[in-house]
């Protein structure tokens, strides 16, 4: 009852929602009642119902970017192991990636470290999380430059950079080409949300003098990663 009144948005009667989700209206009356007493929701006209503060209140403290990555961390680490990679979670704020996960062999030799904020344009998970913004967002980030170059790899024209999200989006990964760092190469993937916005990504690294990357192989191995970890975070599709 809780889930039909929120979706309703107070538009409809406690025994128009009780019959459509097959609840006998005498049993809906008084779940309502008692989530109106618990403060989950509020009565507002004609015996309508909606979010109450204490709802509210809980929604905002849920910090779901963080909830990921907690969900994600046991098959990050797993994915570590197998890929023999640095593999690391990012999310974005403030035109940042921040960086919630870092693990696997060697992750001392990549200088990102846990809560650091590093530039989007220039990485795997930043271009993830950049091509999968709104459109206005996406356009607004554009414009903000310079894009200074760390590398002659990195991208710096806004035009070339737009050209390069795009792809990204289409093809459904990310790669760093030496564009931060000119000995490692990098691969990443978004996690989606069932509303298929995206509020992370993780990555793959692995400095170019080490064994070949089999690019291929890496993202079938990122991708099923995050398959799981969207299932284990949202449910299954």
């Amino acid at each position: 009852m809780l889930e039909a009144v929120i979706a309703d948005g107070g538009a409809s009667s406690v025994s128009t929602l009780a019959r459509a989700v097959g609840c006998p209206v005498a049993t809906a009356h008084r779940q309502v009642a008692t989530l109106v007493a618990q403060g989950f929701l509020i009565t507002v006209s004609h015996g309508r119902h909606i979010a109450g503060p204490r709802l509210r209140s809980l929604i905002a403290r849920v910090d779901d970017k963080q909830m990921i990555a907690n969900v994600a961390a046991p098959l990050l680490h797993r994915l570590a192991a197998s890929t023999r990679a640095v593999v690391q979670l990012g999310t974005f704020e403030n035109d940042m990636v921040t960086y919630r996960i870092k693990t696997g062999q060697g992750a001392h030799d990549l200088f990102t470290q846990v809560d650091m904020q590093l530039e989007a344009y220039c990485s795997g998970i930043g271009k993830v999380l950049l091509a999968h913004l709104p459109a206005s967002e996406r356009e607004a980030y554009l414009a903000g430059g310079p894009f200074v170059a760390l590398t002659a790899q990195t991208i710096t024209d806004p035009a070339a950079l737009a050209g390069e999200l795009a792809r990204v989006a289409q093809q459904g990964f990310a790669e760093d080409r030496g564009e931060i760092d000119p000995d490692v190469f990098c691969l990443a993937v978004p996690i989606r949300r069932p509303d298929g916005s995206v509020p992370a990504a993780i990555s793959a690294s692995r400095l170019k003098s080490a064994a070949h990357v089999r690019v291929e192989t890496l993202q079938t191995s990122l991708r099923a990663t995050a398959d799981a970890i969207e299932q284990a975070a949202f449910g299954p599709r």
